[in-house]
């Protein structure tokens, strides 16, 4: 980031004992709530407190990369973001800057307040279920970057208008930008709901068909042509579950169905649903069930 820009505020730690760092009105131009600027590599809202340490800030954080890749924290997730990703971090969430990283491109930062209500809501500034990481295609990312410049040209001319005509344009040109940035965000989330129910969908019916034999969620990641963090999320949006704890429910129902209805011996049981040893098979069971597989057997007997 930009030294102007992060460098300057007061910090308080919260109840959690997590550090809240302020909006750094006095380094803006002109004073006006809001920053636009070249990434830097001094790093910090506040002397005392280097960004390579958990923190919060309470005003609007929207970094476009130029390079990469680089991984940010933002609640205690992880993303990693490379060139014409953009990083949009919202008030009171907790993040962390990687010390191993560089980043580079143009960064924004805007003190709640700056702009109208009306504007807001509809540039959902709140919506703290958007994911904070967001990948344009080519005509977004040139249309995001051009008025990212075009707001950043306008920040910085504070010698041809009025202060108050120039926080009037600031603000006009600040919206365009956050509009075009809330649609990218707001098509993104559509699109990964739909990319989740595709990827779970296949996913279950793979494990389906392959769980007696297959336990490995990399190898399901693999198959299907997925990344395993890809998997981990539609999986976990589908379910609430991990990919691993989906596939050992559905072991687990198959054992459970044979013991019960079966008489065949726990060995071949457990052969049956993949585990060709049968001490492994009674070890896996009862970390699911608190049960062996002959106890289970015996109570419904």
């Amino acid at each position: 980031m930009a030294d102007r820009t992060i460098q300057g505020g007061d910090g308080d730690g919260g109840m959690d004992g997590i550090r809240t760092f302020p909006f750094p009105v006095e380094l803006s131009v002109g004073g006006v709530g809001m920053q636009v600027g070249p990434m830097g590599t001094g790093r910090t809202w506040h002397a005392d407190a280097p960004l390579e340490r958990v923190h919060r800030i309470d005003f609007h954080v929207v970094m476009l990369f130029s390079h990469g890749p680089v991984r940010h924290m933002i609640d205690f997730a992880e993303y990693e973001a490379t060139a014409g990703d953009l990083l949009w971090i919202r008030p009171g969430q907790v993040h962390r800057f990687s010390s191993a990283c560089e980043y580079r491109g143009t960064v924004l930062t805007m003190q709640p307040g700056f702009l109208p209500r009306s504007i807001v809501e509809a540039t959902g500034l709140y919506r703290y279920d958007l994911r904070p990481l967001l990948r344009p295609d080519e005509p977004r990312l040139a249309a995001l970057r051009a008025a990212l410049a075009q707001l950043q040209r306008e920040y910085e001319d504070s010698s041809t208008l009025p202060p108050s005509l120039h926080t009037s344009v600031l603000r006009h040109s600040l919206t365009a930008f956050l509009l075009r940035l809330a649609h990218l965000a707001a098509s993104s989330a559509e699109a990964a709901g739909r990319q989740s129910d595709t990827t779970f969908t296949l996913f279950r019916d793979a494990v389906e068909k392959g769980f007696a034999t297959n336990h490995s969620v990399s190898a399901y990641a693999d198959a299907l042509g997925y990344s395993r963090r890809t998997l981990v999320r539609a999986v976990r949006a589908a379910t609430g579950q991990t990919p691993k704890g989906f596939i050992d429910r559905r072991v687990v129902l198959e054992a459970k169905r044979l013991l019960a209805h079966t008489d065949m011996p726990i060995g071949r049981v457990g052969a049956a649903v993949g585990f060709p040893d049968a001490a492994n098979f009674s070890k896996f069971f009862h970390q699911h069930t608190d049960l062996t597989p002959a106890a289970f057997r015996a109570e419904l007997r």
